[in-house]
């Protein structure tokens, strides 16, 4: 292969990161929703009999389908499905940066308002109820963070042979960050607060 070639390989589009072609990817709304005048943002509460994480606080949104045009189609249909909204009342301002919680699964955040919120129709197998928070509440008060420390550990099989010194290559321990929020009886964290907290500091540095 010439360099001409691999010049051109390059100027291709290409996709955000090594292994997104393969990775789970799922899309999600971060709904606003106006409250007495006011600015909110509208989170569900994850149906009890759900088999993952039943009674979790999520955005509405889910894998994407190979069906979908692409992932924002793929939030607003899940909002639609989840929350029972009509697609043409989703009004998408925009895409946040992806959220890579590893290299096998990526979330795109979108944001956009719902108009007629009050009129949902809840998807009761994925959602037991909704919830909202000011914005203006998000933005004064600050999360706080816990560390969980992650130590890989390979399997049986793992080929120590063929790596520089073999069985007592030093793992790197990292820590992931866990935020939460806490309003009135609801505890937000996880993806959905890590997702949350980089959309709440977009809006600090307006």
């Amino acid at each position: 292969m010439d360099l001409e070639k691999i010049k051109n390989g390059l100027t291709q589009n290409q996709p955000l990161f090594i292994g997104e072609e393969t990775a789970m990817r799922s899309a999600v709304l971060i709904p606003l929703v106006q409250v007495n005048e006011e600015w909110h943002v509208l989170f569900e509460v994850r149906s009890l009999t759900m088999r993952k994480q039943p009674g979790d606080i999520s955005f509405p949104g889910g894998r994407i389908d190979p069906t979908d045009a692409s992932p924002v189609d793929a939030a607003i249909r899940e909002t639609h499905e989840e929350l029972g909204v009509d697609p043409s009342s989703i009004r998408i301002l925009g895409q946040m940066s992806a959220f890579i919680p590893t290299s096998s699964f990526v979330v795109y955040p979108f944001v956009g308002i719902i108009d007629d919120h009050l009129n949902y129709q809840l998807n009761k197998v994925e959602v037991e109820k909704v919830f909202t928070v000011p914005v203006d509440w998000l933005l004064n008060h600050q999360p706080y963070k816990h560390l969980v420390p992650m130590q890989p550990m390979p399997l049986t099989d793992f080929p120590y042979d063929k790596i520089a010194n073999g069985n007592h290559y030093q793992w790197r321990p990292r820590s992931i960050e866990e935020w939460f929020y806490d309003y009135e009886q609801y505890t937000i964290w996880g993806l959905t607060a890590r997702v949350l907290k980089h959309f709440i500091d977009t809006l600090k540095k307006e």
